[in-house]
């Protein structure tokens, strides 16, 4: 899996919501689930923009795109 996401940042991101400790392994299938997550949302935003006969993905593409995954 691609490393895009500093495992500093994630868990700086989990103590700042509370979180005391938090081990690498968590850290790392928290990135690895991050990732898979916008993957899929950029695969629909494009699958948008394409239906909307664009080749820019625009904000509102990303936030529609999105709204699948907040339930």
């Amino acid at each position: 899996m691609v490393k895009e996401f500093p495992l500093f940042t994630l868990e700086r991101l989990a103590k700042k919501i509370g979180a005391e400790r938090v081990s690498k392994e968590a850290l790392v299938e928290l990135r690895n689930l991050l990732l898979e997550i916008a993957t899929e949302i950029a695969r629909d935003a494009i699958e948008i923009c394409k239906h909307a006969k664009r080749v820019t993905i625009k904000k509102e593409d990303i936030i529609l795109a999105a709204k699948r995954w907040r339930k």
